[in-house]
């Protein structure tokens, strides 16, 4: 109900710029959790396994980095969508 008076009163451009916002919002939060993860997961394996500390550390940062690319991707496409 509330939602189809609300798609009643805007246009397509501000439901567009609300979706952009919405999945800018979302993928930042999946990076947080992403990277959270492979923090933990990295934790665990170096009390496991410290004499492997640098080879785990070097994959996480790895795997962090593709991640905060992905992140950054969707960041700067949510903007353009945003402000054009």
């Amino acid at each position: 109900m509330i939602l189809t008076i609300i798609l009643q009163a805007v246009t397509g451009a501000a439901i567009a710029k609300f979706g952009a916002s919405i999945g800018v919002g979302i993928a930042v939060l999946g990076a947080g959790i992403g990277i959270g993860n492979i923090g933990k997961g990295a934790m665990d394996a170096i009390a496991r396994q410290p004499e492997i500390v640098n080879d785990i550390r070097s994959n996480m940062l790895v795997a962090a980095a593709l991640i905060e690319g992905a992140t950054l991707f969707a960041v700067v496409v949510g903007i353009l969508v945003i402000f054009m």
